[in-house]
């Protein structure tokens, strides 16, 4: 005889079974998905990507350095001259700039001087000083070489340097370069050039009124009034 209390408690049963089973596998799909910790309190930080690499632009002023020879860098050697202490003696054959110390001695610096034909000789004194000199070529030079501009200020890129110093009522001058590698060499229209550090010392020696004794190309000045030029 069919016992219905009996089929509704099978009945129960089963479908208690059933929602078991739906809820297992519901977990452990779960689970599949995002693996349960094993300490939940201990907080474990997000992966974050490196950041990206930023590259340096490189500086306006690299450039070649020039490794000057020994015998041009600026140095205090034995010098045998009548002349007074501060005076400077252009060397014009040898390329050295000689300002004297006294008592035998002078700081030697080495120059570039005047190509072939632009050589002069004579003396001169210091009429005027400047820092960063603005350069205004003169009409004879810009005869020869029009392409030249017309005035350039002063600055790391004129040819003048960081110093000058004018020379009587000429067109010449005792002055820096942005061209180290001239020093040694017979180059310019007449102008003495130093490296811009060494007509930075020479400018802070020097006064206006100093007496300018440029040497013709025909006097080596280490033959002259004795042996000169020896390095202490």
């Amino acid at each position: 005889m069919f016992n219905l209390d009996a089929f509704k408690l099978n009945s129960r049963r089963a479908a208690a079974f059933g929602a078991l089973a739906i809820g297992g596998i519901a977990f452990s799909g779960a689970a599949a998905a995002t693996p349960l910790q094993l300490f939940p309190f201990i907080m474990v930080p997000a992966p974050q990507s490196a950041p990206p690499m930023v590259q340096s632009a490189p500086s306006k002023d690299q450039g070649t350095v020039v490794e000057m020879p020994a015998r041009l860098k600026r140095q205090t050697v034995s010098y045998a001259t009548r002349e007074a202490p501060g005076t400077v003696i252009i060397d014009t054959p040898n390329t050295y700039l000689y300002y004297v110390l006294g008592g035998g001695q002078a700081i030697r610096y080495g120059i570039g001087v005047g190509r072939d034909g632009f050589t002069w000789s004579g003396v001169q004194s210091v009429t005027k000083k400047a820092e960063w000199p603005d350069w205004t070529p003169p009409p004879e030079m810009i005869a020869r070489q029009p392409y030249l501009p017309r005035q350039m200020a002063g600055g790391p890129g004129n040819p003048l340097g960081a110093r000058a110093m004018y020379l009587g009522g000429t067109v010449y001058r005792i002055h820096g370069t942005n061209a180290p590698e001239t020093i040694g060499t017979h180059i310019s229209s007449g102008c003495i050039r130093l490296t811009n550090e060494d007509v930075s010392d020479l400018y802070s020696r020097v006064n206006v009124g100093t007496k300018v004794i440029v040497r013709p190309m025909d006097r080596r000045a280490d033959n002259a009034e004795g042996k000169r030029g020896l390095i202490n």
